[in-house]
């Protein structure tokens, strides 16, 4: 089973990359881009478990591993399986 999951910065976190992009995009002539937010995507594949079974460790794992509950935030999907 593959598994999707996407950390960013909570809303009220200030983002200085994101600021940078959105700065250059603006430069460039994309005067439509309203705010940029970075984060990191892991794509994870999970074997012998089931889709029940997914739903349970992949908050875990993102929580306990993959970000910082302080400052970041995290969305998941499963991609296959």
């Amino acid at each position: 089973m593959k598994v999707r999951i996407l950390v960013s910065l909570k809303d009220s976190i200030l983002d200085p990359q994101g600021q940078t992009v959105m700065n250059a995009l603006r430069t460039l002539g994309y005067g439509a881009v309203q705010d940029v937010r970075q984060g990191k995507v892991f794509e994870i594949d999970l074997a012998g478990v089931s889709r029940a079974e997914a739903e349970g460790l992949v908050p875990e794992i993102s929580d306990k591993v993959l970000a910082n509950p302080i400052i970041e935030k995290f969305t998941w999907q499963i991609l296959e399986g």
